[in-house]
């Protein structure tokens, strides 16, 4: 009977182990991580259902007839706040603002978008210059690292920001394979899955996050049997082998 109740407790405390600098730690160079190629950035294409935000500045006093967003005129200066509305994106890829209707800018980046918003106000206000703002500029998460939706308050934010702002990957989460619900320009969605640890991942495919991302971190499968640090190791052995004198001395 003694000789069961060790064999049980030796294959408890040895199938517990703690993790590791390998198993967790960020921007490694081991050989045995992935090595993920460097790639440009790409710009975000603008598709159906965004929604975006615009300003006209002009000296032209009739400016303030597009008002339903930010439309100043540069000569008072000020902005009323009651004057934000979001624009959506039609399934055809258009959108329509007071008095310009059908502006064509689905499958455009930001920069494109705002020259040709620009192109078709300058028909009314040939001084008037344009700027545009995504209205969804919003990411969100799932699973380990809590489900939430966040601001991407910065061009190029990264994995890293990203994941920040929701206090990172904790310790039982697994790195090995976050995973990445993206929207495609075609409407379409694509899952995208790596391995956060290597150092590569800088300026890899994985490296911004885009608008209407869905970052998934799944529960380590291995957390289980593994504790967080060797205090919380040496207090599984003491307790054990406590455990094992009880029942040794009542016995």
């Amino acid at each position: 009977m003694q000789k069961k109740i060790l064999y049980i407790l030796f294959l408890a405390v040895t199938m517990t182990s703690c993790y590791t600098y390998r198993d967790k730690a960020l921007l490694q160079t081991s050989s045995y991580l992935p090595v993920y190629d460097s790639v440009a950035f790409k710009a975000y294409y603008l598709r159906p259902n965004d929604a975006i935000i615009y300003r006209v500045i002009s000296i032209d006093q009739t400016a303030r007839i597009f008002g339903g967003l930010n439309s100043i005129s540069t000569n008072t200066g000020g902005l009323n706040a009651s004057n934000i509305v979001s624009y959506r994106i039609y399934q055809d890829g258009t959108i329509d603002i007071p008095y310009v209707k059908g502006i064509k800018i689905g499958g455009l980046t930001i920069s494109e978008a705002e020259k040709e918003v620009q192109r078709r106000i300058r028909t009314i206000i040939p001084d008037a210059s344009v700027k545009i703002a995504l209205a969804n500029n919003t990411f969100y998460t799932v699973g380990d690292i809590g489900n939430g939706e966040f601001y991407i308050y910065k061009d190029r934010m990264n994995i890293f920001q990203a994941l920040a702002q929701t206090g990172l990957v904790p310790v039982m989460g697994d790195k090995k394979h976050i995973k990445i619900l993206r929207q495609q320009p075609d409407g379409s969605s694509k899952i995208i899955e790596f391995d956060i640890r290597p150092k590569s991942i800088i300026n890899s495919e994985y490296y911004y996050v885009y608008p209407n991302d869905v970052i998934y971190v799944r529960r380590d499968p291995n957390s289980f049997y593994k504790v967080q640090n060797f205090g919380a190791t040496l207090a599984l052995i003491t307790s054990s082998f406590n455990f094992l004198a009880t029942i040794l001395l009542f016995k």
